[in-house]
């Protein structure tokens, strides 16, 4: 596991830091937000007692930097108490915790990128690290297992028919949340976020109300603005054109076939009909 911040930018939950914890075996991985260093125990020791009940096993090892968020006596009790070996690398020598260090910097960069493209504010930063993360763990197949982080965590095939793409404008319906008249728009327009972690919803940036919302009567336009602005618009006068280019070629093969039958017409007869053939070079019976 792995600690990356603080971000220059509070995010809207008020977090500045982010706890990257990834199984070994599986290469699984969980994105915990936190607010200080100091809550890193606490959101280690959450997701170990979830892991504990979903998976009927324990944690046998935790490898780690020497920092003090890792290194401390909370986490030395916590480790003789359940029997956890902990394992840290050496000081200035990331490459001996490669696997969640190289996660680590896919999940920055990914959070970069998907910011800079849709020109969303840096606030959003935890939700681009959680969908990222959602995205690589149904994504990422494991070389030589052949399947995903995914499949070999959960033990059971993923489906990929309800991820969208982050950014894409959405119209969330306004089903009973306020009292609309009659001529009141019933949907407001939003921005995609990513996907609810405790239940199955999206999660959505009202752009009306300024806040983030869950819920699954979304609808998307998952087309990208930036593309169509490169697409070269086809004019009344082009269109005219291309008509009236495509008026003449039709007449021109119209002429053609007809040149082609009257001089079909001004051949001697007996090129044109099949000569009598003699009933003696027919195999078979024909009568």
């Amino acid at each position: 596991m792995d600690l990356f911040g603080p971000s220059r930018t509070m995010s809207l939950g008020g977090n500045l830091y982010a706890l990257v914890i990834v199984d070994d075996f599986s290469r699984y991985t969980w994105t915990l937000f936190l607010a200080a260093k100091n809550d890193t125990f606490h959101a280690f020791k959450r997701l170990a007692k979830m892991l504990e009940n979903e998976k009927s096993s324990k944690i046998m090892s935790i490898r780690s930097e020497h920092g003090g968020e890792f290194q401390n006596e909370r986490f030395e009790h916590f480790c003789e108490k359940h029997g956890i070996k902990p394992n840290f690398f050496a000081p200035r020598t990331p490459q001996q915790n490669g696997v969640v260090e190289r996660k680590t910097m896919s999940l920055e960069e990914l959070t970069r990128t998907m910011l800079n493209e849709n020109s969303l504010p840096k606030y959003f930063w935890t939700d681009v690290v959680n969908i990222a993360c959602y995205v690589l763990n149904r994504v990422l197949i494991r070389p030589i297992l052949r399947k995903t982080s995914y499949e070999l965590f959960k033990g059971r095939r993923h489906v990929l028919s309800h991820l969208k793409v982050f950014g894409c404008k959405c119209f969330i319906l306004n089903n009973g949340k306020e009292s609309l008249g009659k001529i009141d728009a019933k949907a407001d327009e939003c921005v995609f976020l990513g996907y609810a972690i405790q239940s199955h919803a999206y999660r959505v940036y009202n752009k009306r109300l300024m806040t983030v919302e869950e819920s699954v009567h979304v609808l998307f336009d998952e087309t990208n603005p930036k593309l169509q602005e490169h697409v070269p618009k086809i004019t009344d006068e082009e269109d005219a054109m291309q008509k009236k280019q495509s008026a003449v070629e039709l007449k021109s093969a119209a002429r053609n076939q007809s040149t082609k039958k009257v001089t079909d017409n001004n051949l001697p007869k007996e090129w044109i009909e099949p000569k009598v053939l003699s009933k003696d070079n027919i195999i078979g019976d024909i009568e």
